[in-house]
């Protein structure tokens, strides 16, 4: 069978458009991928390539297709072509024992690499898996938790009938000595996270694609690409460093971003979008940041560390350029940090008032704590302040249908001895209602929610998001109106804020803020 045929339908695409559970990439990725490797790659008989993370082989059978037509001059014998290829040039790690027999189909011809009949290549000997590895690899459990991934060891201390997720290519301090050679290319799609067994009713989960690159730059290859969820931009559990470390790496020569995950995965929905990126050992200097949207591009050359979360959206630059330079404080400075009182999103008080009592806002109601039990914020409690909700109102950062997002859920005002849990933040502190309500309505603004959704990618909204968002003079009204002619907007920046933020009307939520207040008789 000839590598360079091209099948139709490709069993690889149908793959992809399977589930969310095992995010496959489709063939048509992973050819853009390869795109952006220099093309005299695959006319040399020398390169080599590692997929550290195969699932269906598609990354590990598009290479080999690629160099069956560029070392056509070296081995004109097909079959020599082929097996110096499979032998020498094309490596992998499959993530689990069934995703090996997958791998090794695409590439191989079958699942064993060997096979006498149906195997491609005629000369791995008693070699059953070929250059595409997997081994099954225990959790290194301290205190309870792996300390190469951080699985917990009561859900995935698992014994060896039953998938344990201990990926072979992480789970080692030493990844040179998988294969013990040096590659040119590390290619691949990674698994992005991990149940840790907490949570949302146990839905929690803990990344694990930045482990990837992590372990793969340590091989120090000339050129390395992976497909990776696009929350590390702004945020994500536990990717500060690793947000640093690719933001000031001035290597990364390519960034392709997709805001919305299903223009480049066929059907899934990841919160957040998907990006690829090409890292080039020999490359230093400012970045291509390609935005796609459907079928449309924006192509921009600048550097990623311009701020220290990252602008996806190459047109919002110059516009959060203007506002900034003419602001020397920002809302962040007056927005609560997570459970602003203390109580945790899930804390229920009482369902009567007693004495001492204070209002306490939850997402089921109105419920009642003792004034003693504030554990923080104390200094809010007596004042005025804006409610406004924990939780974005879209998914992960990605437009409606009409490619507009909203932002925020709920917007409203807290009179004094009321106070809210975790589901919510706490914005301001005001010793009257005009100036509370105003910064309300502040928040309502296109303008203000237009700065906070540049970065804000994941469901959830922090302190950090508003760091872009100018502090105003509450003393005052405002409007997007007045803002767009405070900072000197220009009608096509005006029209591009238009366009992508969608009002807050009554068909959603009040317009008007709304007081939150005791109103139990």
């Amino acid at each position: 069978m000839n590598l360079s045929i091209n099948y139709n339908p490709d069993i690889l695409t149908c793959l992809a458009n399977l589930s969310n559970d095992e995010v496959f990439t489709p063939p048509h990725i992973v050819n853009q991928m390869l795109d952006l490797l220099p093309p005299q790659l695959f006319n040399d008989p020398r390169t080599t390539f590692l997929d550290p993370v195969s699932k269906t082989g598609v990354f590990l059978r598009e290479i080999a297709k690629r160099l069956m037509v560029g070392l056509a001059p070296i081995y004109p014998d097909e079959q020599e072509r082929r097996n110096h290829i499979l032998q020498n040039q094309v490596f992998g790690i499959a993530i689990t024992d069934l995703t090996s027999l997958l791998s090794r189909r695409s590439l191989y011809g079958s699942k064993k690499a060997n096979h006498p009949k149906y195997s491609f290549c005629t000369n791995f000997g008693d070699n059953e898996q070929g250059n595409i590895l997997y081994n099954r690899i225990e959790h290194t459990f301290k205190n309870d938790k792996c300390i190469f991934c951080g699985a917990n060891k009561e859900t995935y201390g698992r014994d060896d009938t039953r998938e344990n997720y201990a990926y072979q290519f992480i789970h080692t301090d030493n990844p040179e000595t998988l294969f013990n050679m040096k590659f040119d290319v590390i290619i691949g799609n990674p698994p992005y996270q991990l149940s840790d067994g907490s949570g949302n009713n146990g839905k929690g989960a803990i990344p694990l694609y930045h482990l990837f690159v992590q372990q793969a730059k340590k091989l120090n290859p000339r050129f390395l690409s992976m497909i990776i969820p696009a929350k590390w931009y702004s945020g994500g559990r536990g990717l500060n460093d690793f947000r640093h470390d690719m933001l000031n790496d001035d290597k990364i020569s390519t960034l392709v971003d997709f805001s919305d995950s299903r223009d480049c995965f066929t059907g899934v929905d990841i919160a957040g979008g998907i990006c690829y990126f090409l890292r080039d050992q020999n490359f230093s200097g400012v970045c291509n940041v390609i935005n796609v949207n459907k079928q449309s591009k924006n192509i921009t050359q600048r550097r990623l560390n311009k701020f220290d979360l990252f602008v996806r959206d190459n047109l919002s630059l110059d516009l959060i350029d203007k506002i900034i330079n003419k602001s020397n404080l920002f809302l962040s400075s007056i927005v609560s940090s997570k459970n602003p009182f203390g109580f945790p999103t899930n804390f229920i008080g009482k369902d009567y008032k007693f004495e001492n009592s204070l209002s306490l806002v939850t997402s089921k109601g109105i419920t009642y704590v003792d004034y003693n039990e504030v554990l923080t914020g104390s200094d809010l409690i007596k004042n005025w302040k804006v409610l406004l909700s924990e939780g974005s109102f879209d998914h992960g950062g990605q437009p409606d249908k009409e490619g507009k997002r909203r932002i925020f859920s709920k917007v409203e005002v807290l009179m004094p001895n009321v106070i809210c849990t975790g589901t919510y933040l706490v914005i301001g502190k005001f010793q009257n209602k005009e100036e509370a309500f105003n910064l309300a309505n502040y928040l309502k603004t296109k303008f203000c929610r237009f700065l906070v959704g540049t970065i804000l990618l994941t469901q959830h909204i922090s302190k950090d998001k508003f760091q872009f968002v100018p502090m105003q003079d509450f003393t005052e009204e405002w409007t997007d109106e007045k803002l767009y002619k405070k900072y000197g907007l220009t009608e096509e920046e005006i029209a591009y804020i238009e366009s992508i933020i969608r009002p807050m009307d009554a068909t959603l939520f009040d317009d008007t803020p709304q007081e939150i207040e005791d109103n139990d008789e």
